[in-house]
């Protein structure tokens, strides 16, 4: 079959590999189409140290081509959805309330990691009764391929951030995350969702998913644009969602004592992260600092699916680009350096 590789720190390509095989709970699937993710792009760059060989991808949805003797509630044929994060459900850390963290640190994510990811003609998917879901009929598999991946991590990011109904929340950063999490604080109930973003197409979809104001952070500071919106209040909660020190900080010097700030953001270059002493309360303004690696698992896909049948949100709207499986070198590099207003690629295997 062809894969999709990372061949070394900055070193992508197409390859041939030997399809998988499911082992007794495992299942193997037959994508139809994919997403690209700037996680992706984090990965070829050496954020998560060198790959040689290493399937590339996390966002898919298909067919089941083949499953294990054990698996019981799907088989072949079956349309589905598999989430980013795969974790193995007999852990201690996912019986513990943290599935993401199976078996280690981030350790339910697998696909582009640990093991082959799913840019390729086939797919391995463990634990498929834990970790498939089925996509209804009246869901698209364009629709669906979003709750695996950008719905899961944004919506987390607003139920991590503890908004209070009518709240307010600042949600720093637009891209594909920044944008369901900007829509995740509308369906929680926020008052007023600020939106911080310079890029006029995501500013534009900031404003459909449900943020009152926007902050283009190129135009004003975004920390006195906040503190103006509440009159120098700071923000219930404050969400990061891109992934730098300075977001990080930003969000620190935002959020209110007693306030929340939700870390969703993919911080892959830097050793550190600062905390600005003062804004911090000198360590002591009581303000909460959550964490989490985007949601998986076949219960977290059918919620998630089942905003979609009933008309909750609509993130097809992020597609800017569309390419087919054999054009997935361009389309990684236009995603890599954010090319022609380039949010999310689509790609077709079929």
């Amino acid at each position: 079959m062809n894969a999709f590789v990372m061949d070394g720190i900055g070193e992508t390509g197409i390859t041939e590999k030997e399809p998988p095989e499911p082992g007794p709970a495992d299942a193997i699937l037959k994508p139809t189409k994919g997403l690209i993710c700037t996680s992706d792009c984090h990965t070829v760059h050496g954020a998560i140290g060198d790959r040689e060989n290493l399937t590339l991808g996390h966002e898919v949805v298909g067919v089941v081509e083949e499953v294990g003797d054990s698996v019981s509630d799907f088989e072949p044929g079956d349309r589905v959805a598999v989430g980013a994060i795969t974790p193995d459900w007999n852990s201690k850390a996912a019986q513990d309330g943290h599935s993401s963290q199976s078996n280690g640190a981030l350790g339910g994510w697998k696909f582009a990691n640990v093991k082959d990811g799913t840019f390729a003609e086939y797919a391995h998917v463990n634990d498929a009764d834990g970790n498939l879901a089925h996509i209804p009929d009246d869901v698209s598999d364009h629709e669906a391929l979003y709750t695996t991946d950008m719905m899961s991590t944004g919506f987390a990011a607003a139920e991590n951030a503890d908004i209070p109904v009518g709240g307010t929340v600042a949600v720093f950063a637009q891209g594909p995350v920044g944008l369901m999490a900007t829509k995740g604080a509308e369906l929680q109930g926020a008052g007023e969702i600020i939106a911080v973003e310079t890029v006029d197409k995501r500013q534009e979809l900031a404003r459909t998913y449900g943020a009152d104001h926007v902050v283009d952070f190129q135009e004003v500071d975004p920390i006195e644009a906040i503190m103006d919106h509440t009159d120098g209040e700071g923000v219930d909660a404050a969400i990061e969602a891109l992934g730098t020190d300075q977001t990080f900080q930003d969000c620190i010097k935002a959020v209110k004592p007693g306030g929340t700030i939700s870390n969703v953001g993919y911080h892959g270059e830097g050793e550190f992260r600062h905390i600005p002493r003062e804004e911090w309360g000198v360590g002591m303004a009581e303000i909460d600092i959550v964490t989490d690696l985007c949601p998986g698992g076949r219960l977290r896909i059918e919620r998630l699916l089942r905003l979609l049948e009933n008309d909750r949100v609509d993130p097809t709207e992020m597609t800017t680009h569309e390419f087919e499986f054999d054009e997935i070198e361009d389309a990684f590099e236009m995603m890599d350096k954010k090319e022609d207003g380039i949010i999310k690629p689509l790609i077709h295997f079929e």
